[in-house]
């Protein structure tokens, strides 16, 4: 297992999300980062917890941290599993007073939630190898990614957060 830390959210050529994950002990721009695709519900809710960025009601994701904490259990870790076929598979650890339990989640929710909560994120060697791509990561590119989350909140509003 690799622990890694969300690297960024961006638009791939076509237009759908993708979320990058990166070993925490590599600097950007070197290395490898794990590309998953996500939805832009799951995108929107996982900037909003990296960038810490206010919302007018709960997205589902905190609801998911808020229900967690009223039961009593924790996330201990996430980890993306495997890959199969093109699709990830990932597990979400929690420490519940029955003991620890792990579940069965998409990437993308397990990222989401370990945000909100600080839980680690690991990623499976073998996915690591087998759907890494090197780091090619600009500090231009960085400073353009930051300015269009920047755009989004900006142009935001609390209807865009609505189920």
């Amino acid at each position: 297992m690799v622990q890694v830390r969300v690297a960024g959210v961006a638009l791939d050529a076509s237009g759908q999300h993708v979320i990058l994950l990166k070993p925490i002990d590599e600097i950007p721009g070197e290395g490898m980062v794990l590309p998953i695709w996500i939805g832009q519900l799951e995108a929107t809710s996982i900037l909003v917890a990296v960038e810490q960025a206010p919302v007018p009601r709960p997205l589902a994701h905190d609801l998911m941290r808020e229900i967690l904490e009223t039961l009593g259990a924790s996330v201990v870790r996430i980890e993306v599993s495997r890959i199969e076929e093109g699709t990830f598979y990932a597990e979400i650890t929690l420490s519940t007073p029955l003991g620890e339990r792990v579940i069965d989640a998409r990437p993308s929710d397990a990222v989401a939630l370990a945000s909100r909560v600080g839980a680690g994120i690991w990623v499976a060697s073998a996915v690591m190898e087998d759907a890494g791509v090197p780091d090619v990561l600009t500090e231009t590119d960085a400073a353009e990614r930051m300015d269009e989350f920047k755009r989004f909140l900006d142009e935001a509003s609390p209807e865009d957060f609505e189920g």
